[in-house]
């Protein structure tokens, strides 16, 4: 059982990337899958979260510019992130509930620089 991530690395501030998360051994199709972030000195907080139905809700800050998708037949769940700013820069985790318990991946690294 484990979330998989990938995609993270460096990027001026107005740029994109794309995350990609893998889940194995979970029922992916009737999980909610998201992405949370951690910045230096800050809490966790939650970016986007997808529903098996495909329903997302994002994080006041990264409306607009966060889309969240998911397939289930490939069991990924993915983050397009457009006009990237320097607060966008943390450690970028995969989530979704397995056993009344959080599961996160291995984390992915954003840098955005200005």
């Amino acid at each position: 059982v484990q979330l998989v991530e990938s995609g993270g690395g460096l990027v001026q501030a107005g740029g994109s990337l794309r995350l990609s998360c893998t889940g194995t051994g979970i029922n992916f199709r009737t999980k909610n899958m998201g992405w949370y972030r951690q910045a230096p000195g800050r809490q966790r907080e939650m970016v986007a979260v997808i529903t098996p139905g495909h329903a997302a809700n994002y994080a006041e800050s990264v409306k607009g510019r966060f889309t969240i998708s998911r397939d289930n037949r490939e069991k990924t769940v993915n983050l397009e992130m457009n006009g990237l700013k320097p607060e966008d820069t943390a450690v970028y985790y995969c989530w979704t509930n397995y056993n009344w318990e959080n599961l996160w991946g291995q984390g992915t690294l954003v840098t955005v620089s200005s």
